[in-house]
């Protein structure tokens, strides 16, 4: 069970993108009344990562419509993320989680050593956190492998869910 809980204030998090900066979330949020979905993946190397990456790219204009900016974490090569962002033609931010800082403090699964199958060694699993403009959890999903990640339009649905009903 996460001890993270909806409509709870996220961590903040300092981390670099893959030109070098460095990006901090709370300063983004004070600079956008926009809501960030923040997409944890497993790298550069995952085709399921990179399909859905591309889905994201494709409905980014989407999503900024609607004032959902899409925030992309791992941990993996600086090198590798840049050229695959340029291969796929990937314009929102790709951060590095270099020290699993991100991954520990939003409690992303780890696919370690003690994990029951073997899948390219160790490495991050996938997660997905929508928060508002006030820093609040709004959805969270925690995956333990590659697959049942939400689509691009799921994600919409879900997001246009939450508008709705919420309190």
């Amino acid at each position: 069970m996460t001890s993270m809980q909806l409509n709870q204030q996220v961590p903040n998090f300092q981390l670099k993108n893959v030109t070098g900066e460095d990006f901090t979330f709370s300063d983004v949020q004070q600079a956008e009344s926009a809501w960030h979905l923040l997409v944890y993946f497993r790298g550069s190397w995952c085709p399921a990562c990179q399909k859905e990456l591309k889905q994201l790219q494709e409905e980014q204009a989407d999503f900024n419509e609607h004032d959902i900016h899409i925030i992309t974490i791992t941990h993996d090569d600086e090198q590798n993320l840049k050229d695959m962002a340029d291969e796929h033609g990937l314009t929102f931010p790709i951060l590095l989680d270099e020290e699993y800082s991100f991954l520990k403090d939003y409690e992303v699964y780890y696919h370690g050593e003690e994990a029951p199958y073997e899948d390219h060694g160790n490495h991050p699993e996938p997660a997905y956190f929508l928060v508002d403009n006030h820093g609040n959890l709004l959805y969270q999903q925690r995956q333990t492998n590659p697959f049942g990640r939400p689509h691009a339009d799921e994600l919409k649905e879900t997001i246009k869910y939450i508008r709705k009903n919420l309190k």
